[in-house]
């Protein structure tokens, strides 16, 4: 299969309440797919504003056109620090630099309001998102507790 071009019409959005539907969609898709769509999952998904946003933390959506390709979210742990979270590319736009530039966003919109550490839990099965976060600096750390079952690694980036 060629390799298919990157999409320069991306643009990152920030979460409204009628995105709320595609934050799930996108995260229950690659969930489900994977592993399966825990509890916690289940509650977080269904309550954005309040998992992520109530506490300082945020949602953004890459947009290409109308479409709605990929999400993340960034949890508040501290003040200067945040927690990666329910990162996710429809599969459509897969391998178009969707991941690369959520990914961006991520760190150039943690910095700008005064984070020192993003960290994030996945698990080693995901080769391709275990060598993005390599590439854009997170390192493996211990991994302590996580909420999640699924979890094998701990990553975290200082900025």
């Amino acid at each position: 299969m060629p390799d298919m071009p990157e999409l320069p019409d991306i643009n990152i959005i920030a979460f409204r309440p009628s995105l709320a539907p595609d934050f799930a969609r996108l995260n229950k898709s690659w969930l489900q797919k994977y592993f399966e769509v825990e509890p916690i999952d289940a509650e977080m998904l269904s309550k954005p504003q309040q998992y992520y946003l109530e506490d300082g933390g945020a949602i953004f959506f890459a947009r290409i056109g109308t479409d709605i390709a990929g999400t993340y979210a960034l949890i508040r742990k501290s003040d200067c620090q945040y927690e990666l979270s329910k990162m996710a590319v429809d599969e459509k736009f897969q391998g178009r630099q969707v991941g690369h530039r959520l990914l961006e966003h991520a760190i150039a919109f943690a910095k700008s309001i005064g984070a020192e550490k993003i960290i994030l839990f996945s698990h080693t099965r995901l080769q391709s998102a275990i060598h993005l976060y390599r590439k854009y600096g997170f390192v493996e750390i211990p991994i302590g507790d996580s909420a999640y079952k699924r979890s094998d690694i701990k990553m975290e980036k200082i900025l």
